[in-house]
């Protein structure tokens, strides 16, 4: 066995963190759009505030983050009560609330994306659009999500990338579980506090570095390919 070969249990973390990113990903990106859209175009009284709230993760400490999703989402919460009771969801101490954990602290660098996407958008092509008669779900469609993908690809990635790093509000929220929670930091962290931990906490540091770097080398290699064929076609 080689000093790069990889253990069960690391093997199981690097799994557990693909899996739990994905998830983080596919759901919080509906939202993310929307809340970029809403963001981008918006003109209301609130706005500045739902500006700050989105990028609060970014500000904060991740301890504080996990803090406050275990007060809400926790089996007891003021959320995760309900959805214990009526739906017998519990997300506390489980992969689901590493992935709420990780969507929570990668949301504003998604949001980010995409908005500085919309914010680059033509706005008289939409307008354009609609003269002809076009309403406002097929001039998104049609026109506007088109010339956003590239944005949307890029924050996806982002936070596919944020994800895979998370570390405080994870184990503040669900805690560090062996095969539940235990994502790859979680992993590095707790091979660190054992004796002979080195060598295998390198292993995932390197890891970590390389998936990490491999997610934004793709992300604007398919930003500049999706930029470059849209450039084409007009």
């Amino acid at each position: 066995m080689g000093v790069w070969h990889l253990t069960a249990v690391e093997l199981e973390a690097l799994k557990l963190s693909l899996w739990v990113s994905a998830w983080a990903v596919a759901v919080s990106l509906p939202a993310g759009v929307l809340t970029a859209w809403v963001l981008a175009r918006g003109r209301f009284a609130g706005k500045h505030f739902l500006d700050g709230l989105v990028h609060l993760p970014l500000v904060l400490p991740p301890v504080v983050i996990g803090y406050l999703l275990l007060v809400l989402m926790g089996r007891n919460g003021v959320i995760g009560a309900l959805l214990y009771e009526y739906l017998g969801i519990v997300v506390a101490f489980n992969w689901k609330g590493a992935a709420l954990a990780a969507a929570v602290m990668a949301f504003p660098l998604m949001v980010r994306a995409v908005r500085l996407a919309l914010e680059s958008v033509d706005q008289g092509l939409e307008a354009a659009a609609r003269t002809l008669g076009a309403g406002p779900w097929r001039v998104f469609f049609t026109i506007t999500l088109p010339l956003i993908v590239p944005g949307i690809i890029t924050g996806a990635i982002l936070a596919f990338a944020r994800s895979l790093g998370e570390f405080g509000a994870t184990i503040t929220f669900v805690s560090n579980i062996a095969g539940q929670t235990q994502t790859l930091p979680l992993a590095l962290y707790t091979l660190t506090q054992v004796p002979d931990g080195e060598a295998a906490a390198l292993r995932l540091c390197v890891l970590s570095v390389l998936i990490a770097m491999a997610a934004l080398i793709f992300s604007e290699q398919v930003s500049r390919r999706f930029t470059r064929r849209l450039r084409g076609e007009q």
